[in-house]
This record gives C-alpha cells, structure tokens and sequence, in this order.
C-alpha cells in the first residue's frame, strides 16, 4: 500500500459515505482510479465491509457494561465464545489471558436488561461458570477507527 491507498482508508473511515468523486477531487485522480483502488483494498480484505454507526441512546440501548466470563474446566471457550456471540446484545467477544476467559461487550437498555441478559441468555450457556460484570458510568472515547501512518511520517 502506498500514502494514496492509505489516504483513501483514511477517508473512508471517517465518512463511509464518502462518494468517489468526493475521494477523487481530494486526491487529485480520476475517479475510475479511485474506484479501482478501493476494489483491491476490498479484495485484499483490508476493507472488510462498511457499517452505519446508530446512537445507541436514541434507541434505547443507553447501559455499557463489560462482562468477564469463565469457563467450566475443559469445555471448549471457543465454542462458548461463538454462543455468546449470537447473543443481539453482545457487541464484542474476546478471548483473553488471565483468570477468566473472554471479555465480553454488551449493551443494554437498562440493569434489568442487563439482568435477565446475564440471568437467562448467559446462563443457558452450559460450559459457562461464572460471569464477573462492571458496568460503564460514562464512554470518554469509543471507537472503530484504526490510526493510518503514512509513508515517511
């Protein structure tokens, strides 16, 4: 990749909706060789798809909240982490170092939400153990947006 493929990348993560035309005139290139570009940065899979960010508080989905879970002894965390995968609510599923196996990012309406989340969906999971739960008072940075280096920066 050289500074025009990264300067798309970078454009692209800050407006999705970007048009071609728009990427173009910023970079001073036909818009076929923008498009062209683009398509072999989505070959390549180093653009993996593009995705709407919602408020998650304008549809009711205010509470934050990061669940550590533990996995009964030999019953196959990975599999455990597909199944909570699956859960709407859950937005992130990490497999992590340490006492507990995944990290978990979920969000819910409100701590009855997250309740019968943890009380019902969670604990259908058979391998699981035991969950530990902190839930976010306030987001400072949140974000998708990888940082971009330029060639000779």
């Amino acid at each position: 990749m050289d500074n025009i493929d990264l300067k798309i990348l970078d454009l692209l993560q800050e407006n999705a909706r970007i048009s071609n035309a728009e990427i173009s005139r910023s970079l001073d290139m036909a818009p076929s060789a923008v498009l062209e570009r683009i398509r072999k940065l989505e070959a390549k899979e180093i653009i993996s798809g593009y995705e709407v960010k919602l408020n998650p508080k304008s549809l009711h989905y205010g509470l934050v909240a990061f669940i550590f879970v533990r996995e009964i002894e030999g019953k196959g965390t990975w599999h455990m982490g597909e199944q909570l995968s699956k859960i709407p609510e859950v937005l992130e599923v990490h497999y992590v170092a340490g006492e507990d196996c995944l990290l978990v990012k979920v969000r819910t309406k409100d701590t009855d939400h997250l309740e019968r989340l943890l009380t019902k969906d969670f604990a259908a999971i058979n391998s699981l153990q035991s969950t530990r739960t902190t839930i976010v008072l306030s987001t400072i940075k949140e974000s998708t947006k990888l940082p971009i280096k330029f060639v000779d920066e």
